[in-house]
């Protein structure tokens, strides 16, 4: 999670020709594969769909920004758990719930902690909970600049 701000974080995504959906992931020294569900045409369900790794990713910043957090108080966290879910829905104030295009992309974030901690504890850690580096990059100012090249 600790990153130095100077120093660029590279990933690669590579889907082969012999493949429709499974893409294979690298980050460092760690593989991982994505892929669509068996629901999709095409996908063979040999990993998670990419809303499932954004996911994934704001539940571990989270969970560790937390555990961090406790840590640091001296607070006794016993285990905790995430649970995430995403969805598309209309805005509570919607101006045009008839146009399918007015949808907004939620995420639920449900943060379980077992430990002997008082509702003011539990208040911060949730506070703390909003706070996880990819939670504010997710709501912050984000811009994305795409290339292509050939190789």
């Amino acid at each position: 999670m600790a990153t130095d701000s100077n120093k660029k974080k590279i990933v690669h995504a590579h889907l082969p020709k012999d493949e429709e959906f499974t893409t294979t992931l690298t980050a460092g020294s760690h593989e991982l594969l994505g892929d669509e569900p068996t629901s999709v045409e095409g996908g063979k369900d040999k990993g998670p769909d990419p809303y499932d790794y954004l996911l994934m990713s704001l539940g571990t910043c989270t969970v560790m920004t937390v555990k961090m957090y406790a840590n640091r108080k001296g607070w006794k966290v016993d285990d905790m758990y995430m649970e995430l879910r995403h969805n598309k829905r209309h805005n509570e104030d919607c101006e045009n719930c008839d146009d399918p295009n007015s949808k907004i992309d939620v995420i639920e974030k449900e943060l379980i902690i077992e430990g002997d901690l008082s509702e003011k504890q539990l208040d911060r850690m949730l506070d703390i909970s909003k706070k996880c580096p990819v939670h504010r990059t997710l709501m912050g100012d984000m811009k994305i600049k795409s290339f292509i090249s050939r190789k």
